[in-house]
Order: C-alpha cells, then structure tokens, then sequence
C-alpha cells in the first residue's frame, strides 16, 4: 500500500509519526507532504524524516491569501497524486479530502476541533471526506454520521506513556539540573479559523512573569515576535524537546489549544487563554472532567492569576496532576494503535 500524508501544523507530524513507522515496518510505502507552516519543517529535518514541501513560500493572512494558497496546494497534490497514485491519502487538511473526491483516492480526515467552530475547515474538507475521525467529545454537526468517533485525543498518538518517555538529558542546555521553570507560550494565531481570536495580552503576561519569577525561572515559547520586554524569556532549543520540556514544567501557560492539551495528557497544570474556550469539547473535557487544567477567555484572564498563585503554594501539586492524568490514561485509547488498526481495515476504501 501507498499512503500520502498531508501535514498542515508541526502536531500533525507527531500525530502520524509512529503510524508511519509501523505502516513501513509492515512493508507499506508512506510519503509526508507538507506547507510551510511554523516549525515544522525543521521539526521534519531534525527527525531526519523526507518530505516534499508544496507550499514551500508560505502563504499571506488575508483571506485571498488563504484561498490562493489552497488552490497551489491542492494543484501540486493532485500533481503528485497523478504520478505516484497512492492508495490512501490522510491528514487534518481540506487539500487531502479534495484531492482525494477529485482522483477518487480514499482520504482520512482526522480532526478534534468542533465543526461549528472551524466552520470554513468543515465545510472545504468533510463532504469530500470518505472518513472523519474525531475524540468523542467532537460535535461534527451534520458530518457526524460519516464520522468515527474514538475514546482518545490527537496527543495521544505520541504523548501516550507507550510511546513518549520523558528525558531529562534533552533539557540540557536549556535549563539547570533540578531547576524549577515554567512555559508560556504564545501561538501565531494566524489559522483562517483564528481570525478576531484574541490571546494573551502584554500586560497579563508581565503580571504573569512576576508571579512566577519568585519560584522558578519563566521560560518564553512563541510564533511570532515579541516586545522587548519579553524577549529576555524567550529560549531557543531544538523542536523536538519541547515535549520533554512540557513534561518537566511546573505550569504551562498560554494561547496555543494544542499545547494545552499536551501539557494536559502530560500531567503538567496547564492554563489556556483565548476566545476558543469553553467551545472545543476534547479541551472541555479535558478541564472540565478530569480538571487537568483551566481555560479563561481573555476578558476574564486575570483570574487565572489566583490559580496559578494556588498552585505554587501547593506541595502536593505534581502527585495531584499525576494521579489525575493516571485516570484519564486509564479511560482513553492509545491513539496511534488506535489509528493504524483502522488503517489497516479495508471497509473504508470500499
């Protein structure tokens, strides 16, 4: 079999990294096409994975950049497709399900956002889809019956114990050995879905490095360019530590969903900040039902001060989140085993 993945974000290379080894250790033929997009092609490069990046300039945040983007992405995909005519085509992109309705190629659309509030993704990518598949919190709306729904989340893929050990080692020369730290970070914000999104502010964040500063050292992680007064804290480390250092944490902090969820399935107490809480049902349950962390809209973000003052007056915090995270593992699938067993069926190619 030839299978063709899409990645669109730096997570997505982690979500399908270690079913594509399994597909080639069974002798199956795997091929990553990418965008430019973040980190992600040097997250590709320092995991000496090959790639074809067809979108290698990027694209503009207007929306007829957008639109002008996607049409040279699904014309180099269909492209490529033409040629090397890959069986199955997958990822948590719109050019995957098009491409695929176009060539007749059976795609896998996987994503845990909730279609009402990625509408214009939903909309481009699940009536071209022969399969969604979403946690069991996803609402996919009128696209719910063509989906598979699963007892998982994305981050589970890789972040799951049978896959990610924490390493200590990786965080050498980023930070001291027994030191205390804690992540902030900030996301581009720049997805179609994201547009009038609000995030982390200036001033909260200052708030937020005063807290934190008495008890650990604050560490910066962001997309985009900071003020002066901020790029002390920011580090620079080889992507493919930032799970190693999320683990290690004592609190996470931020705008970005995907990395509230790995600090999350990680067992790190994670505050989330932006317009998009209280509105994605994976995130919901993952503050909500197993309290592994708490999501503020910015209007209110100034009470995530008084949680995060609680929690660095806690001794017993990281047993807490521990036995929290322990729970939630033990109701919730190995999703990369997950995934490739439903790969490896044929009924949805039919």
């Amino acid at each position: 079999m030839k299978y063709l993945i899409h990645l669109g974000h730096p997570a997505h290379y982690h979500l399908f990294k270690h079913v594509v080894n399994r597909l080639r250790d069974s002798g199956n033929s795997c091929i990553y096409v990418i965008k430019k997009k973040d980190i992600l092609e040097n997250l590709l490069i320092e995991s000496a994975e090959e790639f074809l990046n067809i979108l290698p300039r990027g694209r503009k945040n207007s929306l007829f950049g957008i639109f002008l983007g996607q049409i040279k992405q699904i014309w180099a995909l269909f492209k490529l497709c033409v040629k090397d005519r890959p069986n199955v085509l997958m990822g948590s992109t719109p050019t995957v399900s098009q491409v695929g309705f176009l060539l007749k190629i059976p795609s896998l659309s996987l994503n845990e956002d909730d279609a009402k509030e990625v509408e214009l993704f939903a909309k481009t990518t699940y009536p071209f889809s022969t399969v969604i598949l979403s946690p069991r919190p996803c609402d996919n709306g009128r696209w719910n019956k063509k989906t598979v729904h699963y007892e998982s989340y994305h981050e589970l893929a890789y972040l799951h114990p049978d896959h990610f050990t924490p390493s200590l080692k990786a965080l050498e020369g980023i930070v001291s050995q027994n030191e205390r730290f804690f992540i902030i970070r900030f996301s581009s914000l720049d997805a179609y879905h994201d547009h009038g999104v609000k995030g982390m502010d200036l001033h909260l964040t200052l708030k937020l490095i005063d807290l934190l500063k008495p008890h650990g050292r604050v560490i910066i992680s962001s997309e985009k360019k900071l003020p002066l007064k901020l790029e002390s804290y920011r580090a620079s480390f080889n992507p493919t530590k930032m799970h190693d250092l999320l683990y290690y944490s004592s609190i996470y902090i931020g705008d970005s969903q995907t990395m509230a969820a790995e600090a999350g399935v990680l067992g790190t107490p994670f505050i989330r900040i932006n317009d998009f809480v209280g509105k994605l049902g994976y995130l919901k349950e993952l503050e909500e039902v197993y309290k592994l962390g708490f999501g503020f809209r910015p209007a209110r973000a100034g009470e995530s001060l008084e949680i995060i003052d609680k929690w660095l007056k806690q001794n017993n915090l990281e047993l807490e989140w521990k036995e929290k995270r322990k729970k939630m593992l033990s109701e919730k699938l190995n999703f990369s085993d997950y995934l490739y067993e439903f790969i490896s069926k044929e009924e949805y190619r039919k």
